[in-house]
This record gives structure tokens, sequence and C-alpha cells, in this order.
């Protein structure tokens, strides 16, 4: 079993920032990727940022330049830094774990969400 803890989410004015951790505990046995997703009301869960095992990052376009993502192997933590926050980031922020039973065979796990809300 997997547990994922998100945290760092709030209330806070555009042009601020904000940090989100995802502490992963449990049976972490090979993590192929981590990475953040979001969803705002009425609107699908969409990719934000992603880190692989190797420390390959993608960003989605709308973020690319504001969000930095990481992660301390170590600690089995991820973190996003969001600076630069826009009233159209305002949504409910997942954290992702994808780990790799096999050659091809994967599983997901997913955080219960963090709220971020960014006031104009």
């Amino acid at each position: 079993q997997v547990q994922l803890v998100e945290s760092g989410g709030g209330l806070v004015q555009a042009g601020g920032s904000l940090r989100l951790s995802c502490a992963a505990s449990g049976s972490i046995f090979s993590i192929n990727a981590m990475g953040w997703y979001r969803q705002a009301p009425g609107k699908q869960r969409e990719l934000v940022a992603a880190i692989t095992s190797g420390g390959s990052t993608n960003y989605a376009d709308s973020v690319k330049g504001r969000f930095t993502i990481s992660r301390d192997s170590a600690k089995n933590t991820m973190y996003l830094q969001m600076d630069s926050l826009k009233p159209e980031d305002t949504a409910l922020y997942y954290c992702n774990l994808r780990l790799r039973r096999s050659k091809s065979d994967f599983i997901s796990y997913w955080g219960q969400g963090t709220q971020v809300t960014v006031s104009s």
C-alpha cells in the first residue's frame, strides 16, 4: 500500500508564490515518475508538471517559466514551486506517483488533493 500526502496549498494573491509538497510512504519499490496534476471546476484533470526517476522534467505550456518541480529521493518527497501565480492557476492540485512493477507494467497512486486559490 502506498500513501501520498500533499500539503502547501492555500489562498494567495495574483503574482504570489506557493510551494506544494507530496510525501510518499509505504511499499515504494521502484519509482518511474512523479507528477502534479490539477483540476479546476468544470474542467478535466490536466498534467501540470512531471519528473522521472532520472530527473527529467516536463511542464504544461501554461506553467513553463513559472513553476518548478523537484524531488528529494531520500525522502520520497516531491515539490512544486509555483511563482507568479495567476487566477487561472486556481484548482485542486493532485500528486501522482507511478511505480514500475515490471518492464511494461506500471501502477499509479493519487493523493487526496490540495486546493490552490489565486485571487485577482
